[in-house]
């Protein structure tokens, strides 16, 4: 365990994690060199002297580092993230459709047009007749549920 004692081990180890971050990014690895070379001061300035307290340290400082650093990356250097709309049903709700056959009156099932292709369509009970336009109130099962539009 006499090479973990050794100044230039750590150096070359610094060396070796840093280039490695060029071609796996993501700054962790660049934190563990930054480890080692604070590891390798301490070696050379005889703070560290057994090869437990030199991995622990090591271990501490590189966690350290990555939490903080991570911390400080994302606060000051993070892009716009933002989360849209995941369900794509919400977006359908209140859209208006061409009505292509009649629907009604009742439960008779009917067919709209919207998003290019035609769909099975619902009506509130009243009769809507083809060639109108209605509007998309919710979704059953793979039917839409529409309402005709007040013209």
């Amino acid at each position: 365990m006499d090479y973990l004692m050794m100044f230039e081990t750590w150096i070359i180890v610094a060396i070796v994690l840093s280039l490695a971050e060029i071609i796996i990014p993501g700054g962790i690895l660049l934190n563990l060199g930054i480890a080692s070379v604070l590891v390798a001061l301490g070696i050379k300035f005889a703070i560290l002297d057994t090869w437990v307290m030199v991995l622990t340290v090591w271990f501490i400082v590189a966690t350290f580092l990555l939490f903080f650093l991570n911390f400080f990356t994302n606060k000051f250097f993070g892009g716009k993230q933002s989360i849209d709309n995941t369900d794509e049903e919400l977006d359908i709700f209140g859209k208006n459709v061409l009505v292509i056959d009649n629907i009604g009156p009742g439960t008779q099932k009917g067919r709209v047009e919207f998003q290019g292709t035609t769909w099975s369509a619902l009506g509130d009970g009243s009769e809507i007749k083809s060639g109108s336009t209605a509007k998309i109130i919710c979704k059953d099962n793979i039917s839409l549920v529409v309402e005709k539009v007040a013209e």
